[in-house]
């Protein structure tokens, strides 16, 4: 009798996976909770996936990208490598997702102050979304045989002074033992179901236990938690870690494919982002000796796109004309029909999209900033594989999404990866000896670069000579660090005995022209809101700079090689992760809830593949600055060509 699962070890983690024939390497590391680098979705065309075969035969489909010394040792590209019996394999550091430098939240120190990082209530009083109130019924007598629902709606509508109150139905079934037991003094927790609010959980006796909320983020990359005091509107707690849907790509567009191709890849990716926030929400109950039955609300944002996968409804004409999403608001729904490991009757409110590519973590940004409520022209602006942005004040705001490509999250990039360990964030070349200087996340040896490093090698670069302001390197100059393998040429930035992967670090012709379509698109991007509403880059008050990448990022530098526009340095402002304050926010404020449809719909959207304007700016942003060195005065003057 033919066997059909087998046993797969993952070293050095020790994990043993079952697997049926058939079943890629890829799919069986994910099930075990282990992320591998997939920027293609499993198409074998990235060649970032590898492990390596310890013992068995698995069936090998394809090599392609991989070495001859790397397929003597038994590399292997993990999409391309099928289960056909009991296999041992290992994973290396560099194809690992589970080591991301994940942005909790804070932005840089200077940027803002504790208060406003910690509580996300400076402009809303706190008014949370799911309340505890202590109430001491009368017991009912021959001469007041009201019953016990009523009794208790009565004294809830009295105490809290909310007219529209409901009964959970598995609260029902268990009123009568608890309001006796309790000599009719209970604790009642009750939850905004936005047109009314409904009671999910009664406690005997006055609760020592704190009401308690979640806010998350789901990015695309990484998913962020933060436990909330709901009494005090305090953060408790923050967890965070990549999210699990990058084994099926690290885009938006290369996950909506596998949704709709794949039999069961929907599925697959609305269980992986599951998982990944049940998993925070673990670390955080374990983390805090809480039980799961104590988180009675939840906010959620993500960009559209995230948000079709969380619940589960394909994003299939997300990407196709006229880029409609099937859904832009989300109603009010329960814990227990998303499979959420907290109260079964909890609210989930998830924030609503603008349009298919500028979704709720947006507009939870607008929300966090105040930028719809106050007078000074602002930008917002968002980078990551999407550049989005907003531009605006109380008075109107315009919005776009622009495909910067994974560039700037080390995809398409010979050494490029994530900001993790080992990832080089910082990068300085001295311009006359050539001679370079990095910093590591985490210290220690380099094992590739991440955007905030790309960002800083482009423009020192730039600045040393080394390359034109097309991009392209300099012929006349020789040195040792600039070398031409297979063709193209390469500028290294750490030599293979510097490195932590055993071979140099560089960064090639063809990462530069990736690099530069990507701040091309990013740039372009706030050029057409500007154009839009006719305002010049000077009518710019204030510039917000959002999300994890925008974190780390070095202003100077973004200036120098015209991503962001050549403004007063002091009018930048690093802002952090918005989409968790502004998840944060409404979590605390039934009013700051509110508000987020109004911020939704008073937002209009520019649909940038619409009209040649976009493509215009674009194609004048593919130099370095720009072709249009008056755009950028303050770097037009040093630039080399």
């Amino acid at each position: 009798m033919t066997r059909e699962e087998f046993k797969v070890r993952i070293l050095p983690d020790e994990v043993t996976v079952t697997a049926k024939t058939g079943d890629n390497l890829l799919e069986v590391a994910a099930r075990g909770g282990l992320g591998v680098k997939s920027t293609c979705g499993g198409a074998g065309t990235c060649g970032r996936c590898l492990v390596q075969v310890r013992d068995g035969e698995p069936r090998v489909e394809s090599q392609l990208n991989l070495s001859i010394n790397q397929r003597k040792a038994g590399t292997v590209l993990a999409c391309q490598t099928f289960v056909q019996g009991d296999l041992s394999i290992s994973i290396p550091e560099e194809s690992r997702l589970n080591r991301h430098q994940v942005l909790l939240g804070e932005g840089r120190a200077e940027a803002e102050t504790e208060t406003e990082v910690e509580d996300g209530l400076s402009a809303y009083s706190l008014e949370p979304l799911s309340r505890k109130f202590v109430v001491e019924l009368t017991p009912p007598s021959l001469e007041d045989w009201t019953s016990d629902y009523c009794r208790l709606l009565a004294q809830l509508r009295q105490d809290s002074g909310i007219t529209d109150l409901r009964v959970s139905f598995p609260v029902m079934g268990e009123l009568a033992d608890i309001l006796r037991e309790a000599g009719w003094k209970v604790t009642a927790t009750l939850v905004n179901r936005g047109s009314f609010w409904e009671v999910i959980r009664v406690e005997p006796g006055s609760s020592p236990k704190p009401s308690l909320g979640i806010a998350v983020d789901i990015g695309t990359t990484t998913v962020v938690a933060a436990l909330v005091d709901l009494a005090t509107g305090k953060v408790l707690d923050r967890r965070g870690t990549y999210n699990r849907q990058a084994t099926y790509g690290d885009d938006v567009i290369s996950r909506i494919v596998h949704a709709v191709e794949e039999p069961s890849g929907l599925s697959e990716l609305k269980t992986a982002v599951l998982d990944t926030i049940n998993g925070l929400l673990k670390e955080i109950i374990a983390g805090n000796n809480l039980e799961a039955q104590d988180i009675h609300a939840m906010t959620v944002a993500g960009n559209t796109t995230m948000s079709h996968l969380f619940l589960g409804i394909s994003p299939r004409y997300i990407r196709l004309e006229p880029y409609t999403p099937t859904l832009s608001k989300i109603p009010p729904l329960t814990a227990e029909k998303l499979g959420l490991l907290i109260h079964p009757q909890a609210g989930v409110f998830g924030f609503p999209s603008v349009a298919s590519y500028v979704g709720g973590d947006i507009v939870a940004g607008v929300l966090a900033t105040g930028l719809g409520d106050e007078e000074p022209m602002t930008l917002l602006v968002d980078i990551g594989t999407n550049g989005e942005m907003v531009l605006g004040n109380n008075q109107w705001m315009v919005t776009c999404a622009c495909s910067a490509g994974p560039a700037f999250e080390g995809g398409g990039i010979t050494h490029g990866m994530r900001a993790m360990r080992g990832a080089i964030e910082r990068v300085s070349i001295d311009q006359f000896t050539w001679e370079v200087e990095l910093s590591v996340v985490g210290g220690g040896r380099p094992a590739g670069i991440c955007g905030s490093g790309l960002i800083d090698c482009l423009g020192q670069l730039k600045q040393a000579g080394i390359i034109d302001r097309a991009g392209k390197f300099t012929e006349k100059i020789k040195h040792r660090r600039l070398v031409e393998r297979d063709g193209e040429k390469e500028f290294i930035l750490a030599y293979a005995y510097q490195s932590g992967i055993g071979r140099d670090i560089t960064i090639s012709g063809n990462d530069i022209k990736n690099l530069i379509r990507s701040k091309g698109a990013v740039y372009a991007g706030i050029r057409s809101l500007l154009r839009l509403v006719e305002l010049n880059v000077e009518a710019i008050d204030r510039v917000f700079i959002a999300g994890g990448f925008g974190n780390y990022l070095n202003i100077d530098q973004a200036i120098e090689i015209g991503l962001l526009p050549d403004l007063p340095r002091e009018k930048y402002r690093f802002v952090g992760n918005t989409s968790l304050k502004g998840a944060i926010q409404a979590l605390n404020s039934a009013t700051a809830w509110e508000k987020v449809e109004q911020l939704m719909e008073g937002t209009t959207y520019l649909e940038l593949s619409a009209g040649n304007l976009f493509l215009d700016e674009y194609v004048s942003a593919l130099f370095l600055p720009h072709t249009d060195l008056s755009q950028f005065p303050s770097v037009g003057q040093i630039c080399v060509s």
